[in-house]
């Protein structure tokens, strides 16, 4: 069958991958009110396209903190990537670095920090919790620094992991024959309490809970240099706004000091224009990395970047943007801005 968008690849992923996998990548938090919402809120947003425009070039390179790419979609950290592939991680970080654009690596990785530089030049960054041993984030900074790694995505709405049913019904462990590679040799405290398939829940268990903004304020004082807008894939919170709904709040109030980026429920390249036009500077895309993984390798990742490239691409032209510079709020109407009587016909 020919693949002819990004969201096809899930239901592949759900006929080829364990249960148990299956829904670990794919389940939200308890009633999944915002796993749905993430993407059913850009279908609350309309385009207002401007026509008879010379749209014979189209630019859709961008700088994310300093760093050149070739379009501004790039790749979230999700977590045990070679539960969906054998290459796992190892393949999202050459279809990354192909397509010219960075690959956050998650902490939670079943790849270590060197074993994903390994694999060639890429701009790599890392997703990292805060733990209660500050000496193994100061480890673990200190490898993704040597192994290359451009920058630190602090995630900071886990100080405790959110209810996901379908892990608790499946009793969800990290298949034995795979490990947490960026914990292995680190002293986490007494590992005699977790064998291999328990480490996912033990190194969860280590997150400091204590982490305040007293703590974080240290981060902006010392530069932080941009926001990402996310609500963890809807695996946290339910019944927080999905992200697109979020993003120009957030946008308003950085107020221009750092970029802001959106994750969360983008599967269509109408979907990268949105948030452009809402203020992101980017966007990070997950759960469609795993699925194209799971379903075809470092090739389905690969095609689920070019698909979104060539939809945001499309949408660019019959919006009448040649550059990112030219997408702007007035290309779009969001139901939000009609008086509420009309919002809801």
């Amino acid at each position: 069958m020919e693949i002819t968008n990004v969201s096809e690849y899930e239901g592949i992923a759900k006929q080829k991958l364990p249960k148990m996998v299956f829904d670990y990548y794919a389940s939200g938090a308890e009633d999944q009110w915002t796993l749905e919402e993430n993407r059913n809120a850009f279908s609350r947003i309309l385009f207002r396209p401007r026509i008879l425009i010379d749209v014979s070039k189209i630019d859709l390179a961008t700088t994310v903190l300093g760093f050149k790419i070739s379009m501004p979609i790039m790749i979230a950290p999700t977590a045990m990537q070679k539960m969906a592939h054998p290459e796992g991680e190892y393949a999202t970080a050459r279809a990354a670095s192909a397509a010219g654009t960075i690959m956050t690596l998650s902490s939670w990785a079943t790849s270590s920090v060197e074993e994903v530089a390994s694999t060639g030049p890429g701009i790599r960054f890392f997703q990292l919790y805060v733990y209660k041993d500050r000496n193994v984030v100061a480890q673990l900074v200190r490898r993704a620094e040597r192994a290359g790694f451009k920058a630190i995505a602090l995630t900071v709405d886990t100080p405790r992991l959110g209810r996901r049913e379908a892990d608790i019904k499946n009793r969800f462990t990290l298949p034995p024959f795979l490990t947490l590679k960026n914990f292995e040799g680190l002293d986490l405290g007494k590992m005699d309490e977790a064998n291999d398939s328990g480490l996912a829940s033990y190194v969860a268990g280590q997150i400091d809970r204590t982490l305040s903004w007293k703590v974080s304020r240290l981060s902006i004082q010392a530069g932080a240099a941009g926001i990402i807008v996310s609500n963890h894939g809807a695996r946290q919170l339910d019944y927080v706004p999905a992200t697109i709904m979020a993003l120009e709040e957030v946008v308003k109030a950085a107020q221009g000091r750092v970029p802001v980026f959106l994750d969360g429920g983008v599967r269509r390249g109408t979907d990268v224009f949105k948030a452009l036009a809402l203020g992101a500077s980017g966007i990070f895309i997950g759960r469609p990395v795993l699925y194209s993984l799971a379903a075809e390798g470092e090739a389905g990742v690969r095609k689920v970047l070019q698909m979104l490239r060539d939809e945001f691409e499309l949408t660019m032209a019959l919006s009448g943007c040649r550059s990112l510079s030219e997408i702007t709020r007035n290309h779009i109407v969001a139901d939000w801005d009609l008086p509420q009587p009309l919002a809801r016909l």
